[in-house]
């Protein structure tokens, strides 16, 4: 009962969000400019430059509403590298403390996705293995990361000020067409699961395992990411899941035709579902600049409607990035951007913090109400789709 007045308290408006004084996060009066340098941010500045400089605007609003990051492909990139110490700063890798700290990135998505060809029992062993190392990377740096399996912890640590890492999105490939195994899976803390590249989610849609699939992830409280998913999958998941979705690497088709991108009418059907699109800072699916970032964001948000559209910056998954967005530390330069475009805070707050909280909220509290109607699915693929 107490977990469940501590997620009500944690249901505030987005503008209502407390900005906490603790070691680590940015002070509203003492914020950066671009070469990461403190200036000051006094009276006079909040007079004057402040209003006119969209830069010291956006750290400071950044200061107040972090970023929730909806991916990153750090576990992976970790295991190629003989020694790293995130909270001293790692040039091999795009992401880090510091980096995360001057971006005010205060929640991470950690991608357990695999190389392709792995499947089976190979890609369970190799799931559990990425599992264990996020788990490893994270005890390694308690002064910097800490694990969250919910909304009301991911604020937890923020008000620590520490970066919360959520695990997750991990491939369909994971569950080896096991319903047990993706409750094993849950119970170690994932929280995201990515429905493309599965028998039982192909180019037909989802079949009656997948459907199977989507109403047990809404059971425990899983989130599904269709992004890579067919428009057949895609179509079926928005009609059959009572939890939102999400697309955790997805952005406009209309403005870049990427196999991964959102047509327009995918785009409206998410905003009456509620569910989330993050869109990737990366080059080939928004284009080479932070100009065309904020344009793909300013189509899901007219499309969606501003409770629909969020960050993914998609850092050491072997993606190029735009041009001053090359790592975590980028965001401040994209949120400067949005408010010369007129991006009210409120929705600069949903964009950054707000809806990811949204999202796994909504999931926790479809759980608690689905596992009072409906016992753990023994369902068989053999038996289901043979």
């Amino acid at each position: 009962m107490a977990d469940l007045q501590d997620e009500l308290h944690a249901t505030a408006e987005v503008g209502e969000l407390d900005r906490p004084d603790v070691e680590g996060e940015f002070e509203p009066d003492v914020l950066e400019d671009e070469r990461g340098l403190a200036v000051d941010a006094g009276p006079e500045a909040d007079e004057g430059d402040a209003a006119e400089d969209p830069l010291v605007r956006a750290h400071a609003l950044l200061a107040a509403h972090p970023v929730a990051d909806g991916y990153s492909g750090l576990p992976w990139a970790l295991r190629h590298l003989p020694w790293y110490d995130l909270e001293l700063g790692e040039s091999t890798i795009d992401t880090d403390v510091p980096r995360l700290r001057e971006g005010h990135v205060a929640a991470l998505f950690w991608s357990l996705h695999l190389p392709e060809g792995l499947v089976g029992e190979r890609a369970v062993g190799a799931t559990l293995e990425q599992l264990d190392l996020v788990r490893t990377v994270v005890e390694a740096h308690p002064e910097g990361l800490r694990m969250a399996h919910s909304a009301a912890q991911v604020t937890d640590a923020r008000n620590c000020g520490r970066v919360a890492v959520l695990l997750g999105p991990a491939a369909a490939a994971a569950l080896d067409d096991s319903l047990g195994i993706l409750r094993a899976l849950h119970s170690l803390g994932l929280r995201v699961l990515t429905l493309s590249g599965a028998s039982w989610a192909g180019e037909n849609g989802l079949t009656r395992f997948g459907e199977e699939v989507v109403r047990e992830t809404n059971r425990i409280g899983v989130l599904v990411d269709l992004s890579g998913a067919s428009d057949a999958t895609v179509r079926r998941a928005l009609t059959i899941s009572k939890s939102p979705v999400v697309f955790t690497r997805s952005a406009a088709r209309a403005l870049r035709p990427h196999p991964a991108n959102l047509p327009d009418d995918v785009l409206v059907e998410l905003g009456i579902t509620k569910g989330l699109c993050l869109v990737p800072l990366t080059a080939e699916q928004t284009g080479p600049s932070v100009r065309d970032v904020a344009d793909h964001l300013d189509h899901v948000r007219a499309l969606a409607g501003p409770e629909c559209v969020g960050l993914s910056g998609t850092y050491d998954s072997g993606a190029a990035h735009p041009q001053d967005l090359s790592d975590a530390s980028g965001y401040p330069r994209l949120v400067a951007e949005l408010l010369g475009r007129g991006w009210s805070e409120s929705d600069l707050a949903l964009l950054t913090w707000g809806n990811v909280q949204r999202v796994l909220r909504s999931a926790d509290f479809t759980a608690r109400a689905a596992r009072s109607r409906r016992e753990p699915s023994t369902a068989k693929i053999a038996e289901m789709d043979g």
